[in-house]
Formats: C-alpha cells, sequence, structure tokens
C-alpha cells in the first residue's frame, strides 16, 4: 500500500443542451449539471488536488468517441497528472488521449470486452498510463465460483462487475476481474461502487477492501464519499491508496485543501 495517499476529484462529463458538462446523480441515474469541466479543474487544481479523474459517462453507451477536445483545454489549463476516460476502445484512440495532454486513460466496458487490449495498450504506451475503471455492484444471489463476503449486516453477498455506466451487469466476479487486468497490464484501478454512488453513505468498504487486498497495484476508492472521515476510512480500513470524490467537491461543501487538512490531523501528513 502506497505511503502517500491522493485526493483525486472526479470530473463526470456529459452533453447538456448541446454543452459538455460536469454532471453528478445516484446510483448512476437522475443526473444534475455541476458545471463547466474546464472551470471545475482549474478550481481544483488551484485547491491543491493530487489529480483530477475526467470521466465521458455517455460515451461507450452512445457509442461516441471521448470529447478530445475538452479534455485537450483541461489538461492544457490544469498542472497536475490528469486521467482521461470513456468511449477509448483502441490503442489509436488511447495515444490520442495522451497526444491531448492527459497523463492516464482509463478504460472501463472496452477492457472487459477485450482483455487484450489492456495487455497492448499497458505495452504500448506503458502500464503506469493505464488505468482500469472497474463499477460493480452487491450481489446477494450467491453463485459457484464467486467471492462472497459478509457485508455489514451479516449478509453474504459477491461484487458483480457492471459496464455501460452502469446499466449492464456480466455476471463477472469483480475481485477476479481486478486480479485478471493486473495480470494484463493494468497500472491501477478505479474501483466505483454502484450501490454507493451519490448516496453520501461512505466507500463501500468490504468492495474496496477486497480488491485492495487482491492487487499489489494502486487502488483508487470511489461512490459514497460525505467527509474526510470517509477517505480516511478507505484508506485506513480498506486499503485503497487513493480517495475519489465528486459531488462534496462540485457543491462546495468541502475542498480539496480543507479535506487534506483534516485527514493530515487524523492519520499523519499526506
Amino acid at each position: 500500500m502506497a505511503d502517500t495517499k491522493r485526493i483525486i476529484p472526479c470530473l463526470d462529463v456529459k452533453v447538456v443542451d448541446g454543452q459538455p458538462s460536469v454532471v453528478k446523480g445516484v446510483k448512476f441515474v437522475n443526473l444534475k449539471r455541476q458545471g463547466d469541466p474546464v472551470e471545475l479543474a482549474m478550481r481544483y487544481d488551484e485547491q491543491g488536488a493530487d489529480e483530477l479523474v475526467f470521466l465521458d459517462i455517455t460515451a461507450s453507451h452512445e457509442g461516441r468517441k471521448t470529447m478530445v477536445d475538452v479534455a485537450k483545454r483541461t489538461a492544457q489549463e490544469v498542472s497536475i497528472p490528469f486521467a482521461v476516460g470513456g468511449g477509448i476502445s483502441t490503442i489509436d484512440g488511447i495515444i490520442e488521449i495522451l497526444d491531448a495532454g492527459a497523463d492516464k486513460v482509463g478504460m472501463n466496458t472496452a477492457a472487459l470486452k477485450d482483455p487484450d487490449l489492456v495487455k497492448n495498450a499497458s505495452k504500448a504506451v506503458g502500464s503506469e498510463r493505464i488505468t482500469i475503471a472497474i463499477d460493480a455492484r452487491r450481489n446477494s444471489d450467491l453463485k459457484e465460483g464467486a467471492n462472497a463476503f459478509k457485508l455489514e449486516d451479516g449478509s453474504d453477498a459477491w461484487f458483480e462487475v457492471v459496464i455501460y455506466g452502469g446499466r449492464k451487469p456480466v455476471d463477472i466476479d469483480a475481485v477476479d476481474w481486478a486480479r485478471r487486468v493486473e495480470k494484463l497490464g493494468a497500472g491501477e484501478i478505479l474501483l466505483t461502487s454502484m450501490d454507493r454512488d451519490g448516496t453520501n453513505d461512505g466507500y463501500d468498504i468490504p468492495l474496496t477492501r477486497a480488491v485492495s487486498e487482491a492487487v499489489d497495484i494502486p487502488v483508487i476508492a470511489s461512490g459514497g464519499a460525505a467527509n474526510p472521515e470517509h477517505m480516511l476510512e478507505a484508506f485506513k480500513e480498506a486499503g485503497a491508496d487513493a480517495a475519489l470524490a465528486a459531488g462534496i467537491f462540485h457543491r462546495g461543501e468541502y475542498t480539496v485543501s480543507g479535506v487534506k487538512k483534516s485527514i493530515s490531523g487524523l492519520m499523519g501528513s499526506l
């Protein structure tokens, strides 16, 4: 587990009324506009974010490419590392995003549909530039071969991968998939709990812990953060290397610098 913990604002982007906009919802639905992606990226850079994640959340579902121009403008305005994901499904597409100024490329649906893309991409541009996003949800319908875990309420469940922005469950165990993408060459995993997304209930600790313990590459916890205490819990209880949040920053409830200061006082210097 990395000694330095990262705080990462997330910019979920889709086209609203013809304009690329940052949006936020609950459990991947009821999306509401939060602002302009470039302006928000600049704000978080100024606040001291360690990295940014830019996700075109409907690109795969709509069968279109990531908004390269928006990514380029955003990357030109910030000085911190910047990951871009959504709708990227070819080596050429990966290189195009990196040429636009991104430091990393994130893949989710495309990686699951074509696992060799992960291997080929890591060879082409380096593992450190390939982030695999895994969206998962709890499934209490236990099946043979799945990794079952005891949850907070005493029930058992396994964690199922979902793709196309949470629209399609694929009957694949998230822990097994995490192990596989690491072997294929992924440099990092962005792990989002569909159950916790936008709920302000905190990260899914059993899910995050299970994946963090299963792989040696960094794991970014995502989905459900409402305060610095939730981020600290992801670090100390689940072994996450980074904490990603969106709504609490977009709404101005916390600044990145404020979150870092709070966590520093609880667990030591970030």
